[in-house]
């Protein structure tokens, strides 16, 4: 039996801010300052995990950067790479990328051909994944309005119109203080949104870790919980990717991508977070699962073989146990997290596009879709639940009119 594979809803999707988004939402006396697009040459090097660029390089290329205060940060192929021949770490404009990256008109035409019913984004190249732009510079009275501004954005603007129940938005928090996050989020719920981007890592970034003594993130946690507002964390929400040396090409980074989510899962489940807040939801985004089964496998032993608390450990259940109805991964390909479906749970799995990054599917999606669900030996039952219900059921679609 050929399987059908249903409309895709997918979890992981980014959209590239449109060079507008702050110049007409910030108060005139900061316009000067917040985010705004420049145009100059530029030169690129990634290796080790560490990418770095030169700007005004006269043996350039053509580059679109933004500058925010002390902020000089360029546009990246990588970060809209769809429709280019050839994937490289090299500089690009406005211009040059494919319109559906960042107009709404033109993503619901690429959603549309590419199988898709529904698409959760990300933010991009300004915020980066969670926000930590806004997080790393000094006046903080202008970071919270540009975070603030972007979240009207996306709720108003790009999830709205057309594109409303399509296109569903994904929030940030100013990262600063746990208190104005929560205020934040119950903001942002008020106005629609259930689902907020938050850093997989938060150490890297130099801030306090889910492990923290006092509790820091608990506000923020509690917000989420109290609002049904899924935690998104996206590879790289650290600020920081894997690699084994310095001088390591950035195949490798991108082969051991998954490790990032993978830590971060141990952090959640140790940490108990998950205990304190029973009815708090995780998603990661672009880890995949394949290697879920064996971390779990090995959490599960040493939690049974050194429940005395010598190991920091004081879970009332195996750790496990918290991944049901709690923790959901996503992936593009992963046919062997698919063929262990059954130890990671075929319930807490969802798909992603990733458009328009490198690794997106897109616009052979559907197609990819079957081929990975044929190799697995996923039933029709399965296929609904990965591609499409498990989405719903995480991220409450229902609120948006998607029921099935």
């Amino acid at each position: 039996m050929t399987l059908e594979i249903p409309r895709i809803i997918s979890v992981d999707d980014h959209v590239v801010e449109p060079p507008n988004l702050w110049q007409d939402r910030l108060p005139a006396k900061f316009k000067d300052r917040g985010p705004r697009v420049v145009r100059e040459k530029a030169k690129f090097n990634f290796v080790g995990g560490v990418f770095s660029y030169e700007k005004g390089a006269e043996d350039g290329e053509w580059c679109d950067w933004w500058l925010y205060d002390d902020l000089v940060y360029p546009f990246p192929k990588l970060s809209a790479a769809v429709g280019f021949d050839t994937l490289d770490v090299t500089p690009v404009t406005f211009d040059d990328i494919r319109p559906g990256a960042w107009i709404q008109s033109e993503r619901l035409k690429d959603m549309a051909a590419n199988h898709t019913d529904a698409s959760i984004c990300f933010p991009n190249i300004l915020p980066r994944f969670c926000g930590q732009a806004f997080y790393e510079r000094q006046d903080k009275e202008l970071a919270l309005l540009c975070v603030q501004a972007y979240n009207d954005w996306i709720i108003d603007e790009w999830c709205a119109g057309d594109g409303k129940g399509i296109l569903l938005p994904m929030t940030l928090i100013p990262l600063w203080d746990p208190e104005l996050a929560a205020k934040e989020v119950r903001r942002c719920a008020a106005k629609g949104s259930f689902a907020v981007a938050f850093s997989e890592n938060p150490v890297p970034l130099g801030l306090p870790s889910v492990h923290d003594k006092d509790r820091f993130w608990d506000p923020f946690f509690r917000a989420c919980e109290e609002t049904d507002t899924i935690v998104c964390m996206h590879i790289g929400s650290s600020s920081k990717m894997p690699s084994t040396s310095p001088d390591a090409p950035f195949i490798v980074s991108s082969t051991l991508t998954f490790q990032n989510a993978m830590g971060s899962l141990v952090d959640y489940i140790f940490s108990g977070v998950l205990d304190r807040f029973p009815k708090m939801k995780i998603a990661y985004a672009e880890g995949q699962v394949g290697w879920m089964p064996y971390v779990l496998e090995r959490a599960d032993k040493l939690w049974h073989e050194r429940d005395d608390n010598d190991f920091g450990s004081s879970l009332a259940n195996k750790p496990s146990s918290y991944i049901k109805d709690r923790i959901y991964g996503c992936i593009f390909d992963d046919e062997i997290g698919l063929k262990n479906r059954d130890i990671i749970g075929i319930d807490q799995i969802c798909f992603e596009v990733d458009y328009p990054h490198a690794d997106s599917t897109f616009p052979h999606t559907h197609k990819v879709a079957l081929e990975i669900a044929t190799q697995a030996g996923l039933t029709q039952e399965e296929c609904y639940k990965l591609f499409r219900g498990n989405a719903i059921k995480a991220f409450g679609l229902e609120r948006f009119g998607i029921t099935q």
